[in-house]
């Protein structure tokens, strides 16, 4: 058997405990050879649907990697936002009632590599249901500062924002890029969360509540099958050298570089992967991994919030797993 091969195994097995309900695996080598398969159901309640290669997936905060981050350092490559620079100098009204304020001074790079002191997450959703007076609510609140930097939607949020001033336009107005969208066919999705804000079973649509209620954000909301993941990876391997992918891989602070994360002990990529690899995961249950070394890619793409995120899915120890495999 393959590595592929052997890590798909793992996978199914996994499926076939009913832990997560489907699952579709894809690798990809820096010649553009791609290997993908699914296992699984794309939905099971209140109907079944068998999960395909084809089958458009939530991507959660993978978004943060594949269109924002990816957006913010074109632009920063292009001279046209300087990452050093405070997010003021895109934003000028962020917290414009008081100049001396922390968050003024925060910078792209910080939001980039979450070196901020921002809280990890805001039930923005719960303030309105007003798109624009809620992006004016994320600019105008007093942030509670956290003594330790973590990884934060809020800066993800924040540079959402930077790219619809830059762009004179929203998020969802935007191309999401080849092969992605905002939403997806419910016929050709999985299924995601039975959210009880919007009292129905998520399909097609964005499962995180702030991205819902913005209606378009920096810090999720892109769908994409396995074949853009894969064409998105395969394109950075093939550009490895270039400064925004350079930049991709460059550490800001602690295992973090600008938007991704580099391996640390038992982080989701496994502990078998390059020194040279940067990863993302989403929360729905997706997961992206570049290892520049080996010259491949691979992505772990499932619905394991599906019908509830409320138990115990095994997709952390899964996706160590996948990974070790891959580089074994």
């Amino acid at each position: 058997m393959t590595p592929f091969d052997q890590a798909f195994a793992a996978v199914e097995q996994h499926i076939n405990t009913g832990r997560i309900p489907g699952a579709v695996l894809g690798l990809v080598t820096r010649d553009g050879t791609r290997h993908f398969r699914a296992v699984g159901h794309a939905q099971t309640v209140p109907d079944a649907r068998p999960m395909t290669t084809g089958t458009w997936f939530d991507l959660a905060s993978v978004s943060k990697v594949i269109f924002t981050t990816a957006r913010i350092l074109q632009l920063a490559v292009q001279g046209k936002i300087d990452l050093d620079a405070p997010i003021t100098s895109v934003i000028p009204d962020f917290r414009q009632y008081d100049p001396k304020c922390w968050e003024r001074q925060v910078t792209f790079r910080d939001c980039l590599g979450h070196a901020t002191a921002f809280p990890a997450v805001e039930p923005i959703y719960t303030y309105g249901d007003d798109p624009q007076r809620l992006r004016a609510f994320v600019l105008q609140r007093e942030w509670r500062r956290l003594e330790a930097p973590v990884y934060s939607d809020i800066n993800y949020i924040l540079l959402g924002i930077a790219l619809e001033r830059l762009a004179g336009k929203t998020i969802r107005q935007m191309d999401a890029g080849p092969g992605f969208s905002f939403s997806a066919d419910p016929s050709h999705a999985a299924a995601t969360e039975y959210c009880t804000l919007r009292q129905r079973i998520l399909v097609g649509e964005v499962h995180d509540e702030n991205c819902w209620a913005l209606q378009g954000s920096g810090h999720a909301g892109l769908f994409g099958t396995v074949d853009a993941v894969l064409g998105f990876a395969a394109d950075l391997l093939s550009r490895e050298d270039d400064a925004d992918v350079r930049l991709m891989r460059q550490t800001v602070t602690g295992h973090r570089t600008h938007g991704w994360e580099k391996p640390f002990e038992g982080w989701s990529g496994g502990g078998k992967c390059s020194e040279d690899t940067i990863g993302h995961t989403g929360f729905t249950g997706t997961g992206l991994w570049v290892d520049f070394a080996r010259g491949h890619a691979w992505t772990l793409l499932t619905n394991r919030v599906h019908p509830t995120r409320h138990f115990d899915s095994g997709i952390f120890a899964l996706r160590q797993e996948v990974g070790d495999l891959i580089n074994g």
